[in-house]
């Protein structure tokens, strides 16, 4: 039996030469095992023997120190029970040089000769271990520009080079040890296999593992693209959709062929290992000068999650540096930099080819009219499903300019999909990211989009213009790593025997759509349940709720701490990080920032932020508006209210609920949100927000002066702003009546609406008037049924939208409703029962327990009781549900409008 060798018996049996070039090379390089202790994977007494991928002189001198520094055997001495004259044989190795050129041939011989040394003696056996070895595979921000050329990758280099690799980026050098194979094991369980064949199985089995090793290491090897245009070109649907267009055209059928080729060469990856390495060597210099630091939270998860499936990461859009951000820290992290879908318009001479070379495939923003492009398109992103190369897109169809999640778009889930189902032979798990800055470099470009500026064609003088970027400092950066979604699950839910039904690509199954809608809201709501809470966050949604924009150094500590308590005791979710720091700080580190400016007063210095300022900083407020959410609604309960009834909270909060879920893609059913109303409400109360009395059914907050108000009111600014939406929506329909608007005049006339209401108001977040946001409540009413398309496409609605009228009452004040109504264009609204109710500022029952416009005059009398009150309570909520749609139960809680 072979055993563990000393350093002084490697020199005694290895030639004099060998000792001397690993004593020359030792200096050049540093090693480090994967595992730390590689021994603990082998059986003691059996012989080792070592495979490496490659033949090299190189490897061999680092194996055999690898090996002694991990207390291994050594791989130089002879192998116990064979003739071999070293434990070590490489898959593939030179034969020397025939014409110039290196020749390499399979090594096979080792292992058929190790094979026939076990025959006829079973109780023998031997340990092939298969060690990957790599020199220089992802050098650090410290390399030299040179070193990163000579990085590891899938060629196999010359003698030369690999010595300029070992000169250069020896020092970062990676012994991987992968689990011992038990030969007899394998040779027991193959029966009456030949030797010969025994051996070339093997063999196969071995190059597989290192294939896969490589691959996680170092990425996929798609370096060549032409083996991937060639492999789209050759499917069955390219070749038809070739014929078809050659037939539509009047074209012959090669000149459609080319078409193709010209439509796949434009869209299609050029992935080259070198350039990645080079950019990222870049990148750590260019994130240096830009921000402050980037943090990747529960990445160790997604890591843990992703072994076995096709990963699909879908981060939220807020920069143009989303991509790179992603793709520079999943491979300084040792993770395969995917491939990333790029609109075409970032196809820029000079910046195309290097995008392309790190991995960006690009595409168009419609397919629309052009068939052929959407069977190349769809081919090649099948393609590379079908190659196992993980990909990354961005759901939201662009850059989000204010800052929340947009409506997704799900073209690309929808093609992934389709992917998995022609060839399901790999799970796909899909991963969301979120990304989380506290100051964007289009920060100023996005307001002025918002205000109505043409957005301005990426061009390279635009870039060249856009490296003044590099004067500033950004801050940190967040990449929170959410809960992956596995696609397997969703489709068996939807068609359990779905993987009957995939024998045709062309057949689209009736369920698919369902299935990526469903697919694209839960992307968005894990995106939201990662969010990180930054410094800039916290004062956003602090100093944006006042008037001015403006809070005194007291009240601004206050309400951080109270927000950071809030976030703390009633966490969003487990993924959701926070800053570490004390409000204090957080106040000094604004002001370092930029964001916030100080007013020295004799009574207490001010803290405010400027117009401009203010403006931009409603995009940070929105990127965490979804934690405030459940928050924000019960203190809006109290602005204008000093007492209501927890009841009358819980049952608003869940008629109100489907229109602010699908606005900012909250995790919760009805049930699930009213939980964290009744969390909330005792969590205010707790606090002296409010008090509570009758048993906990009744809640008060303190007059218009306390402290306690003034927290509720700031609170409640920052979802105040989308009821004042949903009434302009409510208003514009009513005021001009049924049968008169369709969905897209009410959008403009909402729009305008919104932009005067601004204008008049001060109004500093430009989303007030985004379109999209009306567009998808005016959609929301649509699937609830309140409104609807009559036949000549004009929008009809139901009696309860009057609910809603009188809900809206208990929320926002006098001042408020008469403001839009009197903006708000219309010439119906005599016609209409909701435009009366509009008007008809009497007709509302009392919903609450006080006036809805005042803390003051209107008292709960002292001698009601619990009963009382709660009576009082059930005959309003009936009232307010009179013209609702009926429900099967009357008395259930989560009536629908």
């Amino acid at each position: 039996m072979q055993n563990i060798s000393s350093a002084e018996s490697a020199r005694q049996r290895a030639p004099w030469w060998f000792n001397l070039a690993g004593q020359l090379l030792q200096p050049w390089v540093r090693i480090r095992r994967d595992p730390a202790e590689p021994a603990t994977l082998l059986q003691a007494g059996v012989p080792v023997c070592y495979v490496i991928e490659r033949d090299g002189f190189s490897d061999s001198l680092i194996l055999q120190r690898a090996c002694r520094e991990a207390g291994l055997p050594n791989p130089m001495l002879p192998l116990s029970g064979t003739r071999r004259k070293r434990s070590v044989f490489a898959l593939t190795r030179r034969d020397g040089w025939v014409f110039g050129r290196n020749r390499k041939r399979a090594a096979g011989e080792p292992l058929r000769q190790m094979v026939h040394s076990l025959e006829g003696m079973p109780e023998h056996d031997i340990q092939v271990v298969p060690v990957s070895i790599y020199v220089g595979r992802a050098p650090s921000r410290d390399s030299g520009w040179f070193r990163v050329l000579f990085s590891e990758n899938w060629v196999m280099v010359g003698r030369f080079r690999r010595l300029l690799a070992l000169l250069l980026n020896g020092r970062d050098t990676v012994v991987h040890f992968s689990a011992p194979v038990s030969l007899r094991s394998v040779l027991d369980e193959s029966g009456e296999m030949t030797p010969e064949r025994f051996a070339r199985k093997i063999a196969r089995v071995l190059r597989t593992h290192f294939h896969r090793i490589r691959a996680a290491v170092i990425g996929p090897d798609l370096s060549h693209k032409r083996t991937v245009v060639d492999a789209v070109l050759n499917a069955e649907p390219v070749r038809a959709a070739i014929a078809a267009s050659a037939a539509k055209d009047k074209i012959s059928h090669a000149k459609a062929w080319r078409k193709a080729q010209k439509l796949v060469l434009e869209i299609a990856a050029d992935y080259s290992h070198p350039v990645v390495r080079s950019v990222s060597f870049l990148l750590s210099n260019f994130w240096n000068k830009l921000y402050d630091g980037i943090a990747m939270h529960h990445f160790d998860k997604a890591r843990a999650a992703a072994p076995g499936y096709e990963v699909i990461y879908v981060p939220c859009h807020r920069s143009h540096a989303d991509y790179l951000l992603m793709s520079y820290q999943l491979h300084v992290s040792g993770v395969v930099v995917p491939h990333i879908a790029a609109g075409v318009n970032l196809n820029l001479p000079g910046l195309g080819p290097i995008l392309r070379r790190g991995g960006a495939f690009f595409l168009r923003r419609s397919f629309r009219g052009n068939a052929l492009y959407s069977v190349v398109f769809n081919e090649y992103v099948a393609q590379l499903i079908d190659r196992g190369v993980p990909m990354e897109y961005f759901i939201e169809g662009g850059r989000s300019r204010t800052g929340r999640l947009l409506a997704p778009r799900a073209g690309m889930l929808a093609m992934t999909v389709r992917a998995f189902l022609r060839a399901p032979r790999r799970p796909v798990l899909f991963q969301p990211v979120y990304i989380g800055y506290e100051k964007l470099m289009e920060g100023a470009s996005y307001a002025g989009e918002l205000s109505g500026q043409a957005k301005e064609k990426e061009s390279l003088l635009g870039l060249l213009r856009g490296l003044k970027v590099l004067r500033q400092r950004y801050g940190h950066v967040a990449l929170n790593f959410g809960e992956p979604i596995e696609l397997t699950p969703l489709l068996d839910a939807a068609s359990p025997d779905w993987r009957a039904s995939n024998t045709d690509p062309e057949v689209k199954p009736e369920w698919l759509g369902n299935v990526t809608d469903r697919l694209a809201e839960q992307i968005q709501i894990n995106i939201n349940r990662a969010a990180d809470v930054n410094p800039i966050n916290l004062l956003a949604l602090a100093l944006l709720a006042t008037p001015k924009h403006a809070m005194a150094e007291s009240d601004l500590l206050a309400q951080l701490e109270l927000s950071k308590t809030l976030l703390e005791e009633l966490p969003y979710s487990d993924r959701v990080t926070l800053t570490p720091m004390n409000p204090p700080a957080i106040i000094a580190y604004g002001e370092q920032m930029g964001w916030i400016q100080r007013v020295q007063h004799p009574l207490g210095d001010v803290l405010t932020v400027g117009g401009e300022q203010a403006v931009l900083l409603s995009y940070f407020r929105n990127n965490v508006l979804h934690l405030n959410a459940a928050a924000a609604w019960v203190a809006c309960c109290f602005v204008n209210n000093r007492r209501m009834s927890r009841g009358s909270v819980l049952r608003l909060g869940r008629i109100i609920y489907p229109f602010i879920q699908g606005e900012l893609f909250l995790p919760w059913d009805i049930d699930g949100f009213a939980a964290q109303l009744q969390a909330t409400i005792d969590f205010f109360v707790r606090r002296g927000l409010l008090e509570s009395s009758s048993d906990g059914r009744v809640l008060e907050r303190g007059p218009g002066q306390d402290d306690g108000a003034y927290q509720l009111k700031v609170i409640a600014r920052s979802l105040i702003q989308a009821f004042e939406r949903y009434y302009i929506t409510i208003a514009a329909l009513a005021k001009n009546g049924p049968h008169t608007l369709t969905s897209a005049e009410l959008e403009n006339a909402c729009t305008l609406t919104a932009q005067r209401l601004s204008l008049l108001n001060e109004l500093s977040a430009p989303e007030f008037f985004d379109k999209a946001l009306f567009r998808g409540f005016i959609q929301k009413l649509r699937e609830r049924r309140i409104v609807w398309t009559d036949d000549a496409g004009k929008l009809d609605y139901d009696s309860a939208l009057e609910g809603m009228v009188r809900d809206a009452r208990v929320i926002l004040s006098r001042e408020v409703r008469h403001s839009i109504l009197k903006i708000t264009p219309g010439t119906h609204e005599k016609e209409s029962a909701a435009g009366d109710a509009l008007n008809d500022e009497t007709s509302a029952p009392p919903l609450v327990l006080t006036a809805p416009d005042g803390d003051h005059d209107d008292k709960v009398p002292e001698d009601a009781s619990g009963a009382d009150l709660h009576q009082r309570h059930v005959e309003a909520e009936h009232h307010l549900h009179a013209h609702a749609a009926p429900a099967k139960d009357p008395d259930q809680t989560d009536l629908p409008l």
